[in-house]
């Protein structure tokens, strides 16, 4: 089991307001499922991701990720696992403005202590995988929105994960940019790679495998999606 998480519950501490963002939840997620979390704005989604990504802790309940329980991990055994285990990608790409694709690409890699040679053969071939090869060398400026959102793929491959996390990845393409980064998203997944994507658009939650349906921090649905 990839993720397993019981009971998990966090509150927020707003001066004398308590919030609860995740109000029990139970989740299983496998190698090499490709889910969709959807939800309204507020539901509880955004805080499930940042716990499933080790950025956030629960105030309890348990999560084991690859049977390690993360739950009472410090701050830099979840970093560890993070950087490790784990790929993110986010709407607004978060890649450097300064740095080429190919240097965004191998940040992960460089945190990780890889010397120089492996980064670029391994950065290269994850900007091939996503249709990149003739970008390398260009700045994000000099890129379409699709074309960045490829990159962060990329980077987020990079050091082969054992889970990719997308919060909102095609938030701020047009249809047709999300439609090709959603056809990358399920050749890694043919590829045995395990994806788990938030979004609120119904055509992107569609062409995942699974679709959870969250509210008021609770799975209100858990349905297979055979397409």
């Amino acid at each position: 089991m990839l993720i397993d998480i019981e009971n998990l519950r966090k509150e927020y501490h707003l001066d004398s307001i308590e919030v609860a963002a995740l109000r029990g939840i139970d989740l299983k997620i496998t190698q090499n499922e490709f889910v969709a979390i959807m939800g309204p704005s507020g539901s509880g989604k955004s805080t499930l991701m940042n716990i499933l990504g080790c950025l956030d802790t629960p105030s309890s309940g348990t999560y084991r990720f690859n049977q390690i329980d993360v739950t009472g991990l410090n701050d830099d055994d979840l970093s560890d696992i993070r950087n490790k285990h784990i790929g993110f990608i986010f709407q607004s790409f978060n890649l450097l403005p300064r740095m080429t694709a190919l240097e965004n690409v191998e940040l992960p890699l460089m945190y990780a202590g890889v010397d120089k040679m492996t980064r670029l053969d391994l950065s290269k071939k994850a900007l091939e995988k996503v249709g990149l090869s003739d970008r390398m060398r260009h700045r994000p400026s000099e890129l379409s929105g699709g074309q960045r959102q490829r990159v962060a793929i990329a980077r987020a491959l990079v050091n082969s994960p054992g889970i990719i996390l997308a919060d909102e990845p095609t938030g701020a393409l047009d249809t047709a940019s999300s439609m090709e980064i959603m056809d990358i998203f399920k050749q890694l997944h043919e590829e045995g790679n395990t994806i788990l994507i938030i979004t609120h658009e119904r055509d992107i939650a569609a062409c995942c495998k699974r679709i959870l349906l969250i509210r008021d921090g609770l799975i209100t649905s858990d349905t297979s999606n055979l397409n």
